[in-house]
């Protein structure tokens, strides 16, 4: 096989990786390569891979401890619990509950108390032209703001509610009141500083519904600037799906957008592993957080920090 070979993609983001195999151990000179490109690219794309679950786990545990998708596990692979399935399959005649994940800007598990450091998806089937995935550089975000903006935004927290996710209620109500039940609403600094790079990202997306001591009413139009100003061309990156693709993003500088722009009739499946992160934020409502502790299912690793949160 030729030798690790990384190309960018975009100028915001985005870059491409080629001579290695990520169905087999990678050495670990090719690791610390990959790490290295993807503190600097934010998106990494892995053409012409053949993975499994199996492999894609393995794979993508090099770079953390992989959430068991307890918080949503609506459609997990019947395997592995780290495997999250992205697809519009019917099953028994019902739609997917994941048939339309996505199509908002957002980043992975940021209704959660740990937001997903890194994602990691793998193409297997794409309808004939669309379904792409956008990316949107958060460091660009903040950076180009005012320097009047960055600081008002600084000293804010943001409320992240699953309730905002675009097309939860199409899921039917069983889905989406178990979902809400298990993900009640979360907060998180509007601006967060990356544990690696050291550097600033907005931290706002569509699935904010609030800034702690500011209404609903007023918040509203400063998210909407946010996120417009947050995805406009220049911040971003189009990734053009092929079967094989593996993409795997930095969630903790990046928001990303599953475009619907395609035939529901043709099949687009894909399959997923998230990194947990390595930051916590705290639930809204102390109660709501004790009621989760109870009945939903934390992982067991974390539910000494998530206590400690609310003592």
């Amino acid at each position: 096989m030729p030798d690790l070979t990384i190309q960018r993609l975009g100028h915001a983001c985005g870059a491409r990786v080629t001579g290695v195999d990520l169905s087999r151990p990678v050495s670990a000179a090719d690791l610390a390569a990959i790490r290295r490109a993807w503190l600097e690219n934010l998106v990494l794309v892995f053409p012409g891979q053949k993975l499994d679950p199996r492999s894609l786990v393995a794979f993508t545990r090099n770079f953390g401890e992989l959430d068991d998708y307890a918080t949503q596990p609506f459609n997990r692979h019947p395997e592995f619990n780290e495997v999250f399935v992205l697809t519009n399959k019917r099953t028994n005649g019902k739609p997917s509950p994941t048939y339309n994940s996505g199509q908002n800007w957002h980043t992975d598990l940021s209704y959660t108390l740990r937001p997903a450091k890194g994602t990691a998806v793998y193409c297997v089937e794409k309808p004939s032209v669309g379904g792409d995935t956008m990316f949107a550089n958060m460091y660009l975000a903040y950076e180009r703001l005012s320097p009047k903006m960055r600081e008002f935004l600084d000293g804010l927290e943001a409320v992240h509610d699953a309730s905002l996710i675009e097309g939860l209620d199409k899921r039917g109500p069983e889905v989406a009141n178990e979902f809400r039940r298990l993900n009640p609403p979360v907060v998180h600094p509007a601006v967060r500083v990356h544990q690696e790079s050291g550097r600033k990202a907005l931290y706002v997306n569509e699935r904010v519904r609030n800034f702690l001591g500011l209404s609903e009413a007023e918040s509203k139009p400063i998210v909407k600037f946010l996120c417009e100003h947050s995805v406009q061309p220049r911040h971003t990156y189009r990734h053009y799906w092929s079967i094989g693709d593996l993409v795997m993003w930095d969630n903790r500088c990046l928001v990303h957008l599953a475009v619907g722009d395609y035939d529901p009739a043709e099949i687009r499946h894909m399959i997923r592993t998230s990194c947990m992160g390595d930051y916590y934020g705290r639930y809204l409502d102390p109660e709501a957080a004790a009621a989760q502790m109870k009945s939903a299912p934390v992982p067991a690793a974390d539910k000494k920090s998530v206590a400690a949160l609310h003592d």
